[in-house]
């Protein structure tokens, strides 16, 4: 018989009576040895306690190695020595981050596996004052038990304001004008330029900037609609803004204003194929990422007349080149990098990292961690064929929603012949959350913050728990994943009771996609997938087949899950290399196809 319970889940569940999960160090704040740690029992324990001792009574050092506003350095000082030396070199930093329990950087230090190996073990907390943490070995980091945080939230007005600012700069070709007269010239007629009022806006991301844009833009008397997969739809409706498919935004703005992360599913988002999708005459703002403009596409563009304007405050390589041909182009509005560039905005990110710097030194939950806390070998060695299944189903299952509704309902189901208290769910929880956001957000999820960030973005996760009778050797029998209240790009995962469902098992260590809606499948979650609905009738295999093969795509893994025979069928193909989209037409264009969706692990 099988039992099963079920729970909302919070990150302050206990964890299971194998383990000792540490979140505070119970020591005076004056110590200079407080971590988040996950430690088993035995001879690490006694380690981590002949490091305590060591310690006592000795105030933490904090190295800034890049300007940080006043009234952060004052908050650190609070709390620990702080040493402010910047223009380090490489070599520098290296020499003096061994004397150093946290280090604060901007984007101009490069902290790199050198730099943590050097720290001897000191090293507890790297501080990224602002969003992006591409200066920072993530990997390193984790391997050497160091937490990351950043300070996502203290410059969003300032990047808002700046893309306003772009808008209307663009609008009125302010920058053209004054340097047009500063040349000597009087060209009123040449700078004409053209109204807000009334266009139509299309804010692509619509997260805590894009949102402060669009109610600002709604200020100035424009038609705002949005392109997000997880925002809310009450919460864009409250304040007058319309969720839409991506591609009805592109296609119906007057205005594109870009606040999207750049990720593996934006990068070049805009490129030739999107922009022949635009309105001809369009203006574009980009305040995000470089990268998710196709730098190229987006100047042949504006010589064919489809975008009329661009102004763009952040680019693919930064600085960009003296002769760009983006940069240098007469329709182009530049800034170099300005969005977070105001006095508030600096000292909300100084006072922002500060604070984070100094709880995860005291030992207490970072909310805007980017890492992994440490967790004993064993449970890693364990659970890491699921942790790694639980993140693919994850991002599997987003890739199968249909844009505009949002993700809003996600039920995790676990079959396991454990006990309950025998199986601690949040990491496998945490990588699933991942998996659901991380394809389309700049967010890094991980035990740490992964409730954190979902309840930020509306996105609530109940788990149920299947009791299997059988042996408790193995930890878990299957995962699945059902997405309630959404569409499907792939009508056939919607399941019997309306959610997009899928299911994987892990089989002699390798991950596997069971089943998919009501579809029994049994193919390797490696590389991408291929699902395609057809009638059930011979030959499918071989054609399929035979149009990869043209295309020297190596198949790993075919199967076919069916209703009954000659009936309807779902086949499931894994694929080392993604197939071009002229063979996927292909593939579509096949008579006996009913529907097809490719997605990438």
């Amino acid at each position: 018989m099988a039992a099963a319970t079920s729970s909302t889940s919070l990150l302050t569940s206990k964890p299971s009576p194998s383990t000792n999960l540490s979140w505070k160090n119970q020591l005076p704040l004056s110590s200079a040895f407080a971590t988040i740690s996950l430690r088993g029992r035995g001879s690490n324990r006694r380690h981590c306690r002949r490091l305590v001792v060591f310690a006592m009574d000795a105030k933490p050092t904090v190295l800034v190695a890049e300007k940080l506003g006043e009234a952060g350095v004052n908050l650190l000082k609070d709390f620990a020595n702080v040493d402010c030396s910047y223009n380090l070199s490489p070599e520098e930093l290296c020499t003096k981050i061994s004397l150093c329990d946290a280090l604060i950087v901007r984007s101009g230090t490069k902290v790199t596996r050198e730099v943590f190996e050097s720290s001897g073990g000191r090293l507890k907390v790297v501080g990224r004052a602002g969003v992006g943490i591409d200066n920072v070995d993530l990997a390193a980091a984790t391997e050497h038990g160091c937490l990351v945080v950043n300070a996502p939230t203290a410059n969003t007005v300032a990047a808002a304001e700046h893309g306003i600012a772009l808008l209307t700069a663009m609008a009125r070709n302010v920058a053209q004008a004054d340097a047009s007269i500063k040349a000597g010239k009087w060209q009123r007629n040449k700078y004409v330029g053209v109204s807000l009022v009334g266009k139509t806006l299309a804010v692509m991301g619509f997260g805590k900037v894009g949102s402060e844009v669009a109610r600002r833009a709604k200020g100035l008397g424009m038609h705002v609609i949005a392109h997000d997969p997880y925002a809310p739809a009450d919460r864009a409706r409250a304040i007058g803004v319309d969720l839409v498919s991506f591609d009805e935004a592109i296609a119906t703005a007057d205005f594109i204003s870009l606040h999207m992360p750049l990720t593996p599913a934006t990068s070049k988002i805009l490129n030739d194929e999107n922009f022949a999708k635009m309105k001809k005459g369009v203006r574009i703002v980009n305040v995000a990422r470089g990268g998710v403009i196709d730098e190229d596409s987006l100047v042949k563009a504006l010589d064919a007349g489809i975008v009329a304007q661009a102004a763009l405050d952040v680019f693919t390589e930064e600085p960009p080149s003296k002769d760009s041909k983006l940069v240098q182009h007469e329709n182009v509005t530049v800034t170099p990098h300005l969005g977070a560039s105001t006095m508030e905005a600096q000292e909300g990110v100084a006072i922002e990292i500060a604070e984070a710097v100094v709880g995860a030194l005291k030992g207490e939950l970072a909310a805007t961690a980017v890492n992994a806390p440490m967790v004993p070998a064993e449970v890693l060695t364990e659970l890491k064929p699921f942790v790694v299944l639980a993140e693919k189903l994850g991002r599997l299952a987003v890739q199968l929603v249909a844009g505009g509704s949002g993700v809003k309902t996600v039920k995790v189901t676990y079959a396991s012949s454990r006990a309950p208290d025998d199986l601690d769910t949040r990491l496998l929880r945490a990588m699933i959350t991942k998996g659901l956001i991380e394809p389309i957000s700049s967010v890094f999820v991980n035990l740490v913050n992964a409730d954190f960030t979902a309840k930020q973005r509306g996105l609530r996760i109940t788990e149920e728990r299947i009791l299997l009778d059988g042996s408790p050797e193995n930890p878990l029998e299957f995962i699945q994943v059902q997405i309630a209240n959404v569409e499907s790009k792939f009508a056939s995962a919607i399941s019997d009771s309306g959610e997009i469902k899928v299911e994987g098992r892990v089989k002699d260590g390798i991950r596997h996609l069971t089943k998919v809606g009501s579809f029994e499948v049994d193919v390797s979650l490696e590389g991408s997938i291929i699902l395609c609905r057809q009638v059930d009738q011979p030959g499918m295999i071989g054609k399929v087949g035979s149009i990869l093969g043209e295309e020297n795509v190596n198949v790993s893994f075919m199967s076919v899950g069916r209703v009954a025979p000659r009936k309807h069928a779902v086949m499931a193909i894994g694929v080392d290399e993604q197939p071009s989209k002229e063979s996927l037409k292909r593939i579509g264009e096949i008579p006996a196809v009913e529907e097809f969706v490719s997605l990438k692990l």
